[in-house]
């Protein structure tokens, strides 16, 4: 009897912990956290994989990031709304990822390149497309979707068609300046307060932000036209 007790509660601790895990997913959707986090790759702030490894083992993990969750601090939005069983839930979750190469998935692959010649002469590779295959001069969803979001929120602070406002930077010429993809995720998504500078994580998404980085790369690199550019949607 007493076996079968022991075990009945080891059982059932580990399916409350699967439901806490699952739960916990489901909060951290319908948070802001996927502006700032993924599963296996660093947005603003590193991924669930990297923060399991590193607190793997530790009796004091599930305390450390519960209070972190509900704080924030270093750049990351505090979360005290959350009951502290959300966030222990949250946690749990986050605790049970693993980079992906560790289950079993082939690592990435290198990116496709796409090549385009330059006004100014000679040629640039991107790792994503400008401009789609057999349409002349039509920019993909991607970046037409990236010009969209540019004109709705960041013209009024960075200018028309990016070339620059008062209040804001030349964002062609951030790109220019060697200015990476990372590192405009991590501007746009974190803000910088100090030059009045909003953080967008929790409005708009990594894609979000990713498009409005290739709209802008084409700015930079005189491929993509001041206006509304041609689209395949047209």
């Amino acid at each position: 009897m007493r076996t079968f007790t022991a075990v009945f509660f080891i059982t059932a601790a580990t399916a409350i912990a699967q439901n806490s895990a699952g739960d916990g997913q489901k909060l951290i959707q319908a948070s802001d956290c996927s502006s700032c986090h993924a599963v296996d790759h660093q947005i603003v702030g590193p991924a669930y994989s990297d923060i399991a490894a590193r607190y793997a083992g530790k009796s004091d993990a599930v305390e450390k990031l519960t209070v972190k969750i509900r704080d924030g601090g270093n750049g990351m939005t505090p979360h005290a709304d959350l009951t502290a069983a959300q966030r222990r839930a949250m946690v749990a979750w986050i605790l049970k990822q693993t980079p992906l190469t560790q289950k079993g998935t082939a690592s990435p692959t290198a990116s496709q390149q796409y090549t385009y010649k330059l006004k100014t002469g000679g040629t640039t590779q991107l790792d994503f497309a400008i401009f789609v295959d057999g349409k002349a001069g039509k920019v993909t969803k991607q970046v037409f979707h990236g010009y969209q979001l540019y004109n709705s929120y960041c013209y009024r602070c960075h200018g028309t068609d990016a070339n620059g406002g008062e209040l804001g930077p030349d964002l062609r010429h951030s790109l220019t300046a060697g200015m990476k993809r990372q590192q405009f995720l991590s501007v746009a998504m974190s803000g910088r307060k100090d030059k009045g500078m909003p953080a967008w994580a929790g409005f708009l998404s990594e894609e979000d932000v990713t498009d409005i980085f290739r709209y802008v790369k084409g700015r930079s690199l005189d491929l993509v036209p001041s206006g509304r550019p041609p689209s395949e949607q047209d």
